[in-house]
């Protein structure tokens, strides 16, 4: 019996979309392929993720590779891209429906050290039992050992709860270490589907 949800953060509770952000800093057209690059999806991002680089430590590392005329828009899209924080619509109004017929809510997420503080500025938040960070725990997803560690750290049965994430792999992951889960593919009507096919009272 599904007792706890566990949602990820990402593309599922906030829309994660660099394409925005780099609008809303004013990145122009033709820098916006190479700071999607050196930015988004450079492992010093990912090192945030893991805790091992702070977001300004990274920040710098990425300008180190960039043109001085970026260093600005550089950390801005490190430091500021929850500046507006963008909600996946219905998502806020699901975890309180889902708080108020009586499961608990967790979160597990990627994320750097910095989540701490946008995460009370995500709608819906103020309904969580407790969260789990990756950087804070130097572990990320699909890693086996972090879904242990969410077990742990909230005396959690892996059976009685229910994992939602946009990643196929951190779901099947999920799977491996007896936890079932739901692929969220930003569709909040599809996902309720889902949760009624697992006995979800909402």
């Amino acid at each position: 019996m599904i007792k706890n949800i566990v949602f990820d953060m990402g593309k599922v509770l906030i829309r994660f979309e660099p394409e925005l952000f780099m609008e809303h800093v004013g990145v122009a057209e033709e820098d916006r392929e190479l700071l999607l690059r050196e930015v988004y999806q450079s492992l010093e991002w990912a090192r945030m993720d893991r805790g091992s680089l702070t977001d300004s430590e990274a920040a710098e590392i990425m300008c180190r590779r960039l043109p001085q005329r970026l260093h600005t828009q550089v950390h801005r899209l490190v430091d500021q891209w929850d500046r507006p924080i963008l909600p996946v619509e219905g998502m806020a109004e699901l975890v309180k429906e889902l708080k108020d017929a009586g499961y608990r809510i967790y979160l597990l997420s990627n994320a750097s050290l910095r989540q701490h503080v946008y995460w009370p500025r995500i709608p819906g938040s103020e309904y969580f039992d407790g969260t789990l960070v990756s950087a804070d725990e130097k572990l990320v997803k699909p890693q086996f050992e972090i879904y242990r560690r969410l077990f742990e750290k909230f005396s959690l049965q892996p059976e009685q709860c229910l994992f939602i994430d946009d990643s196929p792999m951190n779901i099947e992951a999920s799977f491996c270490c007896g936890m079932a889960g739901i692929v969220f593919h930003n569709d909040v009507n599809e996902l309720r589907l889902k949760l009624k096919d697992f006995g979800i009272k909402i």
